[in-house]
């Protein structure tokens, strides 16, 4: 039986570009299905989809992530490669992706966006900053091998999809796809691909302050729900910290004096040192509970095959030697 791939593409009134990227991933991808998931557009989207031999249908529920959990929801099929209907990412790459994800039996490979030096218009200065702060910020919450968090140009195998609960709304959920990977230490590389401009008329949906803060709530309510004693322990130990630098001089004078002439300071300092106390105590159970959750991800990501190459990649690509000898 030959192997399924989906590609998915979510838009959000794409008109300008759609029917181009459907024909770029047929002419890459023959045998593959194309699904343009039309995310309440105002224009003729789903209209330039369906002539260009996509399948079309529709989220009514608005944001990037309400599209992604409904695609993943759906769709059944052996390997997922997820892009923009922007035009934006080199479908090209494809073939040489599902050959990385195959090879090296791997449940998530990230095309990572490098844009030519003469398109400055590509991967704008604060995109690229946001990006940059915000896989810094994930590198450091979860000790992550990361280079570009926010690609949306990725390939998935069947065991990373079904398994991915897909809680976020919006842009954020790119994050949550790469916590997801490194929570149940699954397998995964990034591979860099060509990044372009926007044609003229095209405008992009992302928000660079706006959806860049949602993004890093999302990461720090990520950090809480999968490392929660790492979490509170480091308001443990804020809080305690606080709590010594008022209370010391306050025990001090008391030794010397046998007189507390500070009670406010007294009172806060100890009700500072509690409430350390309790986020600890926070920190010991939700662990536990995060690592029951844990174990019951890994068993439903455990309950589908590996991603093994048992048929030819021809019956992916046809032809594919040559296009990887070309690449």
């Amino acid at each position: 039986m030959k192997p399924r791939v989906a590609v998915l593409l979510p838009c959000h009134n794409e008109a300008l570009t759609i029917a181009k990227v459907v024909a770029n991933f047929r002419e890459n991808l023959p045998n593959a299905e194309i699904y343009v998931y039309d995310n309440r557009s105002t224009d003729n989207t789903a209209e330039e989809a369906r002539a260009a031999g996509a399948i079309v249908r529709y989220e009514p529920q608005p944001g990037k992530g309400s599209v992604v959990r409904r695609m993943f929801a759906d769709i059944d099929a052996d390997v997922y490669v997820i892009a923009d209907g922007d035009g934006t990412y080199e479908s090209a790459a494809t073939p040489h992706l599902i050959d990385t994800l195959f090879s090296n039996q791997l449940d998530m490979v990230v095309g990572t966006r490098r844009s030519l030096v003469n398109d400055t218009k590509a991967y704008r200065p604060g995109h690229r900053g946001g990006n940059l702060f915000l896989t810094t910020c994930i590198k450091l919450m979860f000790d992550a091998r990361l280079s570009d968090l926010l690609s949306g140009y990725r390939i998935f195998s069947r065991r990373f999809v079904k398994s991915f609960p897909a809680l976020s709304n919006g842009f954020e959920i790119e994050t949550e796809l790469a916590v997801h990977a490194l929570e149940l230490q699954m397998p995964f590389t990034e591979v860099p691909t060509l990044y372009s401009s926007r044609p003229e008329g095209s405008v992009s949906k992302l928000k660079t302050f706006t959806d860049g803060w949602r993004i890093l709530g999302t990461a720090l309510l990520l950090f809480k729900e999968v490392r929660p004693f790492l979490f509170f322990g480091i308001i443990f130990l804020i809080l305690l910290f606080v709590s010594l630098v008022l209370g010391v001089p306050v025990v001090l004078t008391f030794l010397e004096t046998s007189l507390v002439p500070r009670f406010p300071t007294a009172i806060l300092a100890a009700s500072i040192g509690l409430l350390s106390f309790i986020s600890l105590t926070c920190g010991i159970v939700l662990d536990s509970v995060a690592r029951g959750r844990r174990e019951s991800k890994r068993m439903t990501y455990l309950s589908y095959s590996v991603p093994t190459l048992s048929f030819p990649l021809q019956d992916i690509v046809p032809e594919f030697r040559k296009i990887k000898e070309q690449a």
